[in-house]
């Protein structure tokens, strides 16, 4: 009989048990959501910002942290402000962390401290330079218009509450100030020692892959770095007449480029300036000689490179590396690459070997000389100097360079020489004509 009470008590505990709510058994762990603001503030950025906010609310989630590292926005103002408004009106509380150590929030970036329930910044951080935005929560911030306040600075001045080195000291300060109810319990630790810890589940969010790409293509750096790797891929491509792998790479560069460049805030004179520079290289190496286009390819692709960018900044390292690698493969890589594919048979160039040109310029031992109206960079013996106007034979064909001999009394080769003595011949022997 006592075993059938004790069982009858104990099916129904369970079925009580299974009965009540979720929340009334073993409830799962409020969840903080912390959503990663780097970079500039492009119109991806603030569509993931406003779609993870709303996916934030729907799944009950008790707090939003926006962890900004952003030197500032590429998206409109009005766009902004929208964006400020959806942060203002959120229904939980949205937390603005400058975070971590030696983060930034300037520019736009800055305003979003203006929305925040709370704010903090971690050691080494920076807030402020907010321009010229038509946001009416600045208030009293109008000092730092155009500059930024450090971490002490920017919370003596209010424009963060707190100093907070890490995302969990965060979380226990903001139940500290009551944005947060009841989520601290003490840990017990070595030899009986206790210490605080936050009991929720902190979700830590980023942008897909793909939006990660375009996000990083929209940076002033990478935009100018591929601009100009796209212009050389192309330019590559169409001197050496390959399968199409460099033009394919080049156009890649450029599409990924003209987002970037579409959503920054770019000079079109600048632009247009590193684009007639990629065409006075272009003509130079067409001739063989680096002459006056050079020299006006290497002016514009610095003044273009310097002035390319508005309000948004490029560091100088990326400048010089971008200036400097561009040369180097100007004058080094790109002629390397087209003797080595003109050095080959394949062209059919053969034809020149034997016809008779004319000296467009004095040819001791480089020069220029023409045949059938194209110009070709030539090089003749030592001994036998050209003349502009004097008719050149040409002899042998070396990459992009021509070797040509006077149209009598050609000089012969020290390697002809060398070769004439194995075969019994006097080294003052020269080649029949």
């Amino acid at each position: 009989m006592l075993r059938f009470v004790a069982a009858a008590f104990a099916l129904l505990g369970a079925f009580v048990a299974l009965s009540l709510p979720a929340t009334a058994q073993e409830a799962d762990p409020r969840t903080v959501v912390v959503i990663e603001v780097s970079g500039l503030i492009d119109p991806i950025e603030v569509s993931y910002i406003s779609s993870q906010t709303s996916e934030a609310v729907a799944d009950g989630a008790i707090a939003i942290i926006l962890q900004v590292n952003s030197p500032g926005h590429a998206v409109g103002d009005d766009d902004l402000l929208v964006l400020l408004d959806e942060l203002d009106a959120a229904p939980i509380p949205v937390v603005v962390w400058v975070g971590q150590s030696g983060a930034k929030a300037l520019g736009g970036a800055a305003h979003l401290v203006t929305v925040a329930d709370f704010a903090a910044i971690s050691t080494r951080g920076r807030v402020g330079e907010f321009g010229d935005l038509d946001n009416p929560r600045v208030g009293g911030f109008g000092a730092f218009a155009e500059r930024a306040a450090g971490q002490d600075e920017s919370i003596a001045a209010g424009l963060v509450d707190e100093l907070a080195p890490t995302v969990g000291e965060l979380i226990l300060i903001m139940e500290r100030e009551g944005i947060l109810q009841n989520i601290s319990v003490a840990v017990e630790g070595e030899e009986g020692l206790f210490s605080i810890a936050a009991d929720v589940r902190v979700q830590f969010t980023k942008l897909s892959l793909t939006d990660q790409l375009f996000h990083t293509v929209a940076s002033p750096a990478v935009a100018y770095l591929l601009l100009l790797a796209g212009l050389s891929m192309i330019m590559l491509d169409f001197f050496t007449g390959g399968i199409g792998v460099a033009g394919g790479v080049g156009l890649v560069c450029l599409l990924l480029s003209a987002y970037g460049l579409g959503v920054l805030d770019i000079r079109i004179w600048a632009l247009v300036a590193l684009v007639v520079a990629m065409l006075g290289f272009a003509i130079d190496l067409q001739t063989g000689v680096p002459r006056f286009w050079t020299v006006v390819g290497t002016v514009l692709l610095i003044v273009g490179s310097w002035s390319l960018y508005g309000e948004h900044d490029m560091s100088w390292i990326t400048l010089v590396s971008g200036i400097v690698l561009t040369l180097a493969f100007m004058f080094s890589g790109m002629p390397a690459l087209i003797r080595t594919r003109y050095g080959t048979s394949t062209l059919g160039r053969e034809w020149m070997i034997g016809k008779m040109g004319i000296a467009a310029t004095d040819i001791d031992p480089d020069g220029l000389v023409v045949l059938d109206g194209a110009q070709w960079r030539a090089r003749v013996n030592r001994l036998t100097p050209l003349e502009a106007g004097d008719r050149a034979r040409i002899v042998a064909l070396e990459g992009l360079v021509v070797q040509v001999e006077p149209e009598e009394g050609g000089a012969v080769d020290y390697r002809e020489m060398r070769g004439n003595k194995g075969d019994g011949g006097s080294p003052g022997d020269e080649p029949e004509n």
